[in-house]
């Protein structure tokens, strides 16, 4: 039995804002934009992983949510307390650079790990923190 990633899911509160980082800074592809009951639905992909699909989504996607709950998850989502997502990469210094031009709250500076990576943080348009990981 084969078990592989497919998709995961990112909330974010402004979508045109994500696709213009996920697709113009990243460099990550548009695969799908769906609208259903008044939200929305985007998905993004590297071109090199092309069955592996990252969804961005409103903070509370399923109809559903309370009003109360959907408050809270906007809220948190403001502050950033959300997951997010690590991504690798052949280069982080240059990755580092072009997406902390293109104006991304930097988290962190590229560092080398004690557990044998170099990496870098920021946070997205909605404040989700994004890792980004070279590898030896």
């Amino acid at each position: 039995m084969d078990v592989k990633l497919h998709h995961c899911f990112i909330a974010v509160d402004d979508h045109d804002k994500a696709i213009a980082f996920y697709r113009d800074v990243l460099g990550l592809e548009v695969r799908g934009d769906v609208g259903f009951e008044g939200m929305r639905w985007v998905t993004v992909g590297s071109p090199l992983q092309p069955d592996v699909e990252i969804v961005l989504e409103p903070p509370a996607a399923d109809p559903d949510t309370s009003p109360a709950d959907r408050e809270a998850l906007a809220q948190l989502l403001a502050k950033g307390l959300l997951r997010g997502v690590n991504f690798s990469t052949d280069d982080v210094d240059a990755l580092f650079a072009r997406v902390r031009e293109a104006g991304a709250e930097v988290i962190q500076e590229p560092t080398d790990m004690p557990y044998g990576v170099r990496d870098c943080a920021f946070r997205d348009p909605a404040g989700n923190m994004l890792r980004f990981m070279q590898r030896p």
